[in-house]
């Protein structure tokens, strides 16, 4: 098993910055990917980035150029810098994980979750 801790969510305004960071305890040799997905009020859960064991990335298109993942050199933490926020990127973002090398679109199959953590971008 797999844990999952996020920390770094809040309120930030239009244009600012935040980062969040995720640490993962347990089984954590098992672990082939990291990342974070979002979810809107009202609207489906969906791929934020991720980050595989062989430091390969995925960005959504709507985050590419604004948002960095990035890992700490144990591998077991992940951290989401989010520059230029607007209010579209108000969401619960999760923290993910699972055994193979990619985090699919909607996160169904995804085996391990944080808490999930509020970002708000609002003036």
């Amino acid at each position: 098993q797999v844990q999952l801790v996020e920390s770094g969510g809040g309120l930030v305004q239009p244009g600012g910055s935040l980062r969040l960071s995720c640490v993962a305890s347990g089984s954590i040799s098992s672990i082939g990917v990291m990342g974070w997905y979002r979810q809107a009020p009202g609207k489906q859960r969906t791929l934020v980035a991720f980050i595989s064991d062989d430091d390969s990335t995925k960005y959504a298109d709507s985050v590419k150029g604004r948002f960095t993942i990035s890992r700490g050199s144990a591998k077991n933490k992940v951290d989401l810098q989010m520059n230029s926020l607007n209010p579209e990127d108000t969401a619960v973002y999760y923290c993910a994980a699972d055994s193979f090398l990619e985090l699919g679109p909607r996160g169904g199959a995804t085996q391990y979750w944080g808490q999930g953590t509020q970002v708000t971008v609002s003036s």
